[in-house]
């Protein structure tokens, strides 16, 4: 790795602990130089403006979760085990997540839900993509026999996505340790309610 990508690699990785504490408004090129013990000219030769360092931590921490989560569902068998790996490694992802302010696409979805822009955009073609998987792996699941035909694919992916986003509020703002638990619980409910018929 080249001197600028590794220095490009440790200021994304500082703005990311920063704007899941902050927010992504709280990033500032000023700010971050000085912690980073940068200039702000320095800085800007990797991101020209807030808007495009915004963009790049956004951008990786898609990649870090296309790493952590999205990869390694796909290796397990197709159709149900897939879903059930995706749920459970997204699940982990909000409870241990890889920055300290835990995920920044929901403390970003709910910054930005109201500012038109290329952050927001990003963000919510991020989670977009999110529900476009479970569907995906739900039509899969139920065309290896594994879920019910007449499922309604994009419900059940609204009610996934729903698990996910009540598992990290009771977990990081109500401080509810049974939050990863009920999840699981919850998951396993829905996923025998879409079975078929015995």
């Amino acid at each position: 790795m080249s001197k600028g990508a590794a220095t490009r690699e440790r200021i994304l990785e500082h703005a990311l602990r920063v704007a899941t504490r902050d927010g992504l408004e709280g990033l500032t090129i000023g700010a971050l130089a000085e912690e980073l013990g940068m200039s702000k000219s320095g800085l800007f030769a990797h991101f020209g403006s807030k808007e495009d360092l915004q963009l790049a931590v956004l951008k990786d921490a898609a990649e870090k979760f296309e790493s952590h989560v999205i990869r390694p569902s796909l290796e397990a068998p197709k159709g149900l085990p897939q879903l059930e790996k995706l749920f459970d490694l997204w699940l982990d992802y909000h409870i241990h997540p890889i920055a300290p302010g835990g995920c920044i696409f929901i403390a970003a979805s709910t910054e930005l839900d109201d500012h038109e822009g290329k952050p927001r955009d990003f963000v919510a073609g991020a989670e977009r993509y999110m529900s476009d998987s479970v569907v995906r792996l739900a039509r899969s699941a139920i065309e290896a026999g594994q879920l019910r035909k007449d499922l309604d694919v994009a419900r059940f992916a609204y009610q996934v996505h729903s698990l996910i986003l009540g598992a990290h509020h009771f977990w990081r703002l109500l401080r509810d340790p049974r939050a990863e638990a009920h999840a699981r619980a919850s998951f396993q409910q829905l996923l025998d309610s879409s079975r078929p018929s015995p």
